[in-house]
């Protein structure tokens, strides 16, 4: 926030509720509900160390990549890292691959492990191979990402450390890239995890008719079973299953342990299991909810004639998904906590809720310790059709059902066609922006469907703006016009997202029609800034985002 009084800022800092406002999971009363995080946090995966939870998930394309997140009861997590500040990575051709949007490639189904008092993380990358990053402060730098397996469609890797000395990884295949699927193999790694050292070997085959789409395979050791609980079925109808052997190679046994049943959470699967300093036993997974992208549901576990029986109403094995229950038995109570995802811009850094849809360019943006976050105009790419292939859009998570999300930003824009603004980020997209039109101003309202197709975009709406905050100064002699506005989105129910404007942060009017969102590749969908120069040479314009609020609506967590 803005502000030319520093004990006002810090003042300000103070107060600020140290939770979200839209979805809290944790009751109050020793119980929580499900989704544990109303977010898209694909593929995650989980990990005690002491008394710390630690996870991380899929980010594909998006940078800073490999989120880690921290709990102490499961139920209450804030983000506190990311494991790739940008996507760089030994075997990648070109080396520049990642500087312009890839919208569903990179980071794939990541697995977090620690081992001799380092952290670990693999990921397969469908078009390079599986890597592995290291560190021994999990809130800190992390080693360069070192390529453990080079291939395409190689993906969803786990390593299993074993007790002998002695490590290998268990990894799935991607038919994309492979032209095969449904399959397990398991190679030997080197004795710090690093590096591959043997042939794969296949230890299931889910081509049976029964367990279609086997992949994200998590590796695990427990009372002298091999087992590696895998999902099956597909993304938004899949089940979970768990594979046990007394061979690391197999044959493994399985047994389906998690389904949708009567329950309305579909797809049910791929996750990561975990216990707790009392003995309990827990499985956090994925629910694929459309525009909100792959939400995290928290399941008690069980464990029956030696298999993880997850959930409740168990039949056969197999358990079904809760809505709510008893908060996991971690030996204390902990403050309700969330990540994050209003931000002041009162920091040195930006914040850990936000990413880039490719590596950032030296100048998009820099925070400022004075209370904003300055965005410097880009040029739009040669033949731009749409913001799909525009690499320079920061945005972070839809974190609830429904929300209300606020900005006020202060924007110089020197070049008629120039344009900053509030969007919401997908297959299909919508946007409002402050336009500069000549000497004037106008708004726009932009939305564009089937974004990845190259569809165009269309002008929903467009109106010219009257009593702007306008300061105006000279820069030695080029004139200076800072324009302060304010965005708002509100998010209903099913991602309906309605725009709305103010010139005074006190009156909103609602602008262009209301618009459905739509996930993303792989991803769900996601709010943010752009900045853009409308022609290649001119001089950059500038916004500075002052702050970024997300509030609740009403009916919210009832």
């Amino acid at each position: 926030m803005k502000t030319t009084v520093l004990f006002i800022c810090i003042f300000m800092a103070g107060i600020q509720s140290t939770h979200a406002q839209t979805w809290i999971s944790d009751n109050g009363d020793g119980t929580y509900k499900n989704p544990v995080l109303y977010a898209d946090y694909s593929d995650p995966d989980l990990i005690r160390v002491g008394d710390d939870y630690y996870m991380t998930a899929s980010s594909f394309n998006c940078v800073p990549g490999l989120p880690i997140l921290h709990s102490k009861d499961l139920i209450n997590w804030k983000i506190i890292n990311h494991a790739l500040p940008e996507l760089r990575m030994e075997g990648v051709e070109p080396a520049n691959f990642f500087n312009a949007p890839q919208h569903g490639k990179g980071v794939w189904a990541p697995c977090i492990r620690h081992h001799k008092g380092e952290f670990y993380i693999y990921w397969g990358d469908p078009d390079f191979g599986i890597y592995v990053v290291k560190t021994k402060d999990v809130a800190g730098k992390w080693d360069e990402p070192r390529l453990v397996l080079p291939g395409k469609g190689r993906i969803d890797p786990s390593p299993l450390f074993d007790d002998d000395g002695k490590v290998y990884l268990v990894h799935a295949w991607a038919n994309s890239r492979a032209g095969l699927n449904s399959i397990l193999t398991v190679c030997k790694l080197n004795g710090d995890g690093t590096k591959a050292t043997g042939k794969e070997t296949l230890v299931f085959d889910g081509n049976d008719g029964t367990n279609y789409t086997v992949e994200g395979g998590k590796f695990y050791k427990k009372d002298g079973y091999y087992y590696i609980l895998a999902p099956a079925g597909g993304v938004a109808t899949g089940w979970q299953l768990a594979m046990r052997s007394k061979n690391v190679y197999g044959p493994y046994e399985a047994k389906r342990v998690l389904a949708q049943g009567a329950t309305g959470v579909n797809g049910p699967h791929q996750g990561g299991l975990v216990d707790t300093p009392t003995g309990e036993w827990w499985f956090m997974h994925f629910q694929d909810k459309g525009a909100y992208g792959r939400i995290l549901h928290l399941q008690p576990v069980v464990w029956k004639d030696g298999f993880p029986v997850m959930g409740v109403n168990d039949k056969n094995y197999c358990g079904e998904p809760v809505l709510t229950y008893k908060n996991p038995d971690v030996g204390k109570t902990f403050p309700i906590e969330t990540p994050q995802e209003s931000d002041e811009f009162d920091s040195d850094r930006l914040g850990l809720q936000w990413q880039w849809h490719a590596n950032p360019g030296q100048a998009w943006a820099f925070p400022s310790a004075n209370g904003y976050l300055r965005m410097y105009g880009q040029y739009f790419p040669e033949n731009f059709t749409n913001f799909w292939d525009v690499p320079n859009l920061l945005l972070q998570k839809l974190t609830a059902p429904e929300c209300t999300a606020t900005a006020k930003i202060s924007a110089v824009l020197h070049n008629d066609g120039d344009k900053a603004g509030l969007i919401v980020m997908g297959w299909d997209y919508s946007c409002i922006a402050l336009v500069k039109k000549g000497d004037g101003y106008a708004l726009e309202h932009i939305t564009c469907r089937d974004a990845e197709q190259k569809s165009p975009e269309r002008k929903a709406a467009e109106i010219p703006l009257q009593n702007l905050q306008i300061d105006k100064r000279r820069n030695y002699q080029t004139p200076v016009h800072e324009v302060v506005f304010y965005f708002r989105v509100d998010v209903k129910e099913g991602a309906l997202c309605t725009f709305s404007y103010s010139v005074d942060g006190k009156e909103f009017y609602p602008f262009g029609e209301p618009f459905q969102a739509r996930q993303g590749k792989w991803i769900g969908a996601k709010m943010g800034f752009f900045i853009m120069n409308k022609t290649a040479g001119t001089s950059r314009s500038w916004a500075d985002i002052d702050w970024f609020r997300v509030k609740k609506n009403k009916n919210i967590n009832k």
